[in-house]
C-alpha cells in the first residue's frame, strides 16, 4: 500500500502541474547559478592570465603600457565572453519559446 503513490506526483500533470515543483524551471535556476559560477572563474582566469602576461616586475602601482596592456587583455577575452553568453542565452530564449 504506501508505496504505490509514492513518486507518482512527478510523473503525472503533463501541462502546467497545480503548484508541484517546474522541473523546467528548476532547470532555469540551475542554469544561472552556473552561468554565474562560470562568470566568476572566468573573471579570475582573466585577471591571473593578463597580470601574468602584462606585468613583468610587480611595483606599487601599474606603468602606463601595464595598463594598456591589461585593458586590452581583458577587452579580448570579454569579447570572447560576451559571444558565448549571447549565444547561451538566445537558446535559453529558444527553450523557453517551446516549452
Amino acid at each position: 500500500g504506501m508505496e504505490s503513490g509514492f513518486g507518482s506526483d512527478f510523473s503525472s500533470g503533463g501541462g502546467g502541474g497545480g503548484g508541484k515543483l517546474d522541473p523546467g524551471l528548476i532547470m532555469e535556476q540551475v542554469k544561472v547559478q552556473i552561468a554565474v559560477a562560470n562568470a566568476q572563474e572566468l573573471l579570475q582566469r582573466m585577471t591571473d592570465k593578463c597580470f601574468r602576461k602584462c606585468i613583468g616586475k610587480p611595483g606599487g602601482a601599474l606603468d602606463n603600457s601595464e595598463q594598456k596592456c591589461i585593458a586590452m587583455c581583458m577587452d579580448r577575452y570579454m569579447d570572447s565572453w560576451n559571444t558565448v553568453s549571447r549565444a547561451y542565452n538566445s537558446r535559453l530564449q529558444r527553450e523557453r519559446a517551446n516549452m
